[in-house]
């Protein structure tokens, strides 16, 4: 008896360590992604995502399905915007924004992973690109969270559909205390009629001063329990959360819906 538990130990052991390997190898493929996105290397990040047919990114109120979806948006979209369609950086323009807070939940068979990321987000040009770069001269915050999923493709950990909620945007000038209405607006007009466009678009998309929560892909640690639909609401102050915007949700893969 005594060996057999002694082996069970073990059997345990080994375990953790397996679990805490594969959620380091997602962290680090979050990490990674960012890093090639701070810079501009748009080929890069796209490579990133899986083959899967399911496979997306949701950004700012739409859907980009499909591994050509992912280059629609990387490669088309933000690389005319931010870097006249080059691979890279170009002088003069910052956008910096750290992975950070991760959380990493992997499946039992060690196939499928989940991940909850903060961004906190510094860009801008240069006032010696004012003139050149067609955002002129200008500097913001933005604040976002991600809600990943993951999942391993002949043997390599790759992104499977990144979901990501850009909670926040200001200018360094006056600060979130001030952010417009409708600052970034969301986008409205889907593949192909907009060339970089979306395959479609989310449901109840959200931008400050909303401050719904996104929802958590795990259960409380303690309870075990998920957070309350009411809870994920943001009613003005002092009403009742019926009267708020219906709770986010965070959609899943067609073939499991």
């Amino acid at each position: 008896m005594g060996n057999e538990l002694e082996e069970l130990k073990q059997v345990v052991a080994q375990l953790r360590k397996d679990v805490t390997r594969l959620s380091e190898e997602v962290r680090k493929l979050q990490y990674k992604y960012g890093y090639y996105l701070d810079k501009c290397l748009y080929k890069e990040v796209a490579e990133l995502y899986a083959d899967h047919p399911d496979t997306c990114v949701e950004f700012l109120g739409g859907r980009y399905n499909g591994k050509e979806g992912v280059k629609r948006l990387y490669v088309g979209r933000f690389a005319k915007a931010f870097v006249n369609g080059r691979n890279g950086p170009v002088h003069g323009f910052l956008l910096d924004h750290p992975q950070i807070q991760g959380i990493v939940d992997v499946n039992a068979e060690g196939t499928r992973a989940k991940g909850r990321f903060r961004s906190m987000m510094s860009a801008g040009t240069h006032e010696s690109v004012k003139d050149t770069h067609p955002r002129g001269l200008v500097q913001w915050w933005e604040g976002g969270i991600y809600e990943n999923e993951y999942i391993k493709e002949n043997g390599v950990w790759k992104i499977f559909r990144l979901k990501y909620f850009p909670f926040w945007h200001a200018t360094f000038e006056k600060g979130w205390a001030h952010t417009k209405p409708n600052y970034v607006p969301f986008l409205s007009t889907t593949y192909p009629e907009d060339p970089n466009g979306p395959n479609e678009l989310c449901e109840n998309p959200m931008l400050w001063p909303d401050t719904r929560v996104v929802p958590f892909h795990y259960e409380h640690p303690i309870t075990g329990e998920p957070v309350a639909d009411d809870d994920l609401r943001a009613p003005e102050f002092g009403k009742d959360p019926s009267t708020s915007t219906p709770p986010l949700t965070l959609s899943k893969p067609k073939s499991e819906a």
